[in-house]
């Protein structure tokens, strides 16, 4: 046998014994940790709730106008000024009205004057009459001109309370008591009234009291009722919780972009103010809960196994028990809100490293986390949530693919390498 000869079993041996051994190696690997996350049963608290947003008002807000046309001569409160019912706000500059005033006055005396010549004309014609000194039709005329004047005389007195009224409405009093939210109108600024009557003032009642105008979509609407507690969050004071009640729920709904929504007004106390008119509230409905009861992830629920990784007798255990829990419990399964049974599993390793299969009834769900019952699970027990590959066996992997002699040949083949040697 030739060096050349040698040589080449001397390599091929080595590349041999080198791939048996990263088989091996791998192996034994995949013996020592199985590729699986996992999470622990928990013991807590956990809460259904619906989410959404909406608007913090006060209760009752009042609009202030104006009834009258003018100049606003004075204006005595600002933003966020105290007020109390009956308080003057502003007056609109009061000539025009004066006059007004004045002139109906002046009809009035005038209407009076002619109501008493006309009473003694036909005073004086009735007596002639009597005599047989003036006809009959003069003496109705003189009567009724003394009508015509009597009613003059009421549309004139009509004239000068309207005119005395428009004088009043030239002075503006806070209507109720509360706060001055909004002011529209600045001293010297001109308002007109001939259509409707401009807003000048908003004044809110009383901010130790809101209420939010929650939206909530028509899918979630059933869960809402009177009297359930909410919570909710502002941006302006983020690590800030605030409680509140649901006081309403709207009938009239509102559609945008093809969804229905309706309002829900929520109440809520605001004794150190801290909530503003017009800020966003982040609102959570609490629709239901349970108190100290077992919870896992909600990925535990969704994990699946591949075909084969379950011990067979727990596999066939688990048939039994199922069979048995479905014959015993018939009808009373109910149903959840996404049209699933309320039964589900888990799993677990057992001694030996397999999963074991655990049947659990299903409860309360925030989402992230659902309540679980069942005679195996226990506080702090080890679940499967998902498959995981390990960093070991990666880098394994990729040392073999990277180092096999034969994939190097067929690289080295495929890339046209250097001449071949011959026997």
């Amino acid at each position: 046998m030739n060096r050349k000869t040698k040589s080449l079993l001397a390599v091929a041996l080595i590349s041999v014994l080198t791939v048996l051994g990263l088989f091996v190696h791998r192996v034994a690997f995949a013996k020592e940790e199985p590729a699986y996350r996992f999470a622990t049963v928990q013991r807590g608290d956990l809460q259904s709730t619906v989410s959404s947003t909406g608007t913090l008002s006060a209760v009752t807000t009042v609009s202030v106008g104006t009834q009258v046309s003018g100049q606003v001569s004075e204006l005595l409160v600002d933003f966020n000024d105290q007020v109390k019912k009956g308080q003057l706000l502003a007056r609109i500059d009061p000539t025009l009205a004066q006059q007004a005033v004045t002139d109906a006055q002046a009809n009035v005396e005038k209407a009076q004057a002619q109501l008493l010549q006309a009473s003694r004309d036909f005073n004086r014609n009735r007596e002639l009459g009597a005599s047989g000194l003036v006809a009959k039709s003069a003496i109705e005329q003189t009567e009724s001109t003394e009508d015509v004047a009597a009613a003059t005389v009421k549309s004139a007195r009509v004239a000068l309370e309207r005119a005395r009224q428009n004088l009043s409405y030239t002075s503006i009093y806070a209507p109720i008591d509360g706060v001055v939210v909004e002011r529209n109108v600045s001293q010297g600024q001109t308002v007109a009234a001939s259509l409707s009557a401009p807003q000048l003032f908003l004044i809110a009642n009383d901010l130790t009291h809101m209420q939010i105008l929650a939206q909530v979509g028509e899918s979630d609407i059933a869960s809402i009722k009177e009297g359930q507690p909410v919570n909710f969050t502002v941006q302006a004071l983020p690590n800030q919780k605030f409680e509140g009640v649901v006081q309403q729920v709207r009938l009239q709904s509102t559609t945008s972009e093809n969804v229905v929504n309706y309002t829900v007004v929520v109440t809520v106390d605001n004794p150190q103010h801290k909530l503003l008119p017009g800020m966003t509230a982040r609102v959570e409905f609490l629709t239901s809960s349970a108190k100290n009861a077992l919870t896992v992830p909600n990925s535990a629920l969704r994990f699946r196994p591949a075909e084969g990784e379950v011990a067979k007798k727990t596999t066939t255990a688990t048939a039994t028990t199922t069979n048995t829990a479905s014959a015993a419990n018939g009808q009373r399964r109910q149903r959840t809100g996404n049209g699933a049974s309320n039964f589900g599993s888990v799993y677990t390793l057992d001694a030996e490293g397999k999963l074991q299969r655990v049947r659990v009834r299903t409860g309360l769900t925030d989402g992230t986390q659902t309540v679980v019952e069942g005679k195996d699970l226990v506080e702090g027990m080890k679940i499967v949530i998902g498959s995981a590959t390990p960093a070991s066996a990666q880098t394994a992997q990729k040392t073999s693919t990277s180092s096999s002699p034969f994939q190097n040949g067929q690289q080295q083949q495929r890339g046209g390498g250097g001449p071949r040697g011959g026997f």
